[in-house]
């Protein structure tokens, strides 16, 4: 039997994304229809995060993954993964009190990058996040570079993510500014693919409607979650 995922969630659009990814792509992995790993997901409000996250309260955040992991881990979890970019901020302190290991998105990212042949990456995400080191760590570490997006741009995505995708409000005007914001990190940067770096943007975004290929944070975490958990339970 393949592993049991256990889905520490944080925004509700990016989650049930990576939830429904998980669901819809396990059987043509296990090789019959509508098969798919056993799936636990535990959520603590968002607000309560937003909270942590203005105030740089990156323990606060820490504790908030913890008690998610502790109950997924009661659940019958095997193994944990997080559909939320931003958070991993607070990972490197969950990980020595955690009951369970985990997938961590940035890698996973950072992973099918260099597979791909990928040398410079457009990142966007939360000004939370595009501001952290979460993916120039990952990245470097496989020797690839990227580009932070300015800071009107910046503060534009954050809004659009925050204000429009997390509520799941979806408006032809923030793909619009996303085609600008990378087309212009493509021809000023020398950008060859984009990190969608936050996990409600391929709600809006794809390779059918964006400038350079897009890395899906969200859709890549929940496969590489489909092969630990059949590779796992063989």
């Amino acid at each position: 039997m393949p592993q049991h995922i256990g889905i520490v969630g944080c925004s509700a659009e990016g989650a049930a994304l990576c939830y429904r990814t998980l669901c819809t792509e396990g059987p043509s992995l296990l090789g019959r229809p509508h098969a798919h790993p056993e799936v636990s997901m535990h959520t603590s409000p968002l607000a309560d995060y937003v909270d942590c996250l203005d105030r740089g309260d990156l323990q606060g955040v820490a504790d908030l993954m913890l008690a998610s992991a502790h109950k997924l881990a009661r659940a019958g979890a095997d193994f944990l993964i997080c559909p939320d970019n931003t958070i991993h901020q607070a990972l490197d302190r969950v990980l020595p009190h955690s009951p369970l290991p985990w997938l961590h998105i940035a890698e996973v990212v950072a992973a099918e990058a260099a597979a791909q042949g990928y040398r410079r990456l457009a990142l966007t995400g939360t000004r939370w996040l595009v501001d952290s080191s979460v993916y120039p760590d990952k990245l470097g570490a496989l020797g690839l570079s990227y580009v932070r997006p300015t800071e009107a741009e910046r503060t534009e995505i954050n809004r659009i993510i925050m204000d429009e995708l997390v509520p799941g409000v979806i408006r032809a005007e923030a793909v619009v500014t996303f085609q600008q914001i990378i087309g212009r990190m493509q021809q000023d940067d020398g950008c060859d693919a984009v990190v969608l770096g936050c996990t409600e943007i391929p709600l809006i975004l794809s390779d059918a409607n964006s400038p350079l290929p897009t890395l899906d944070s969200t859709r890549l975490l929940a496969r590489a979650a489909l092969r630990r958990a059949v590779a796992g339970g063989t």
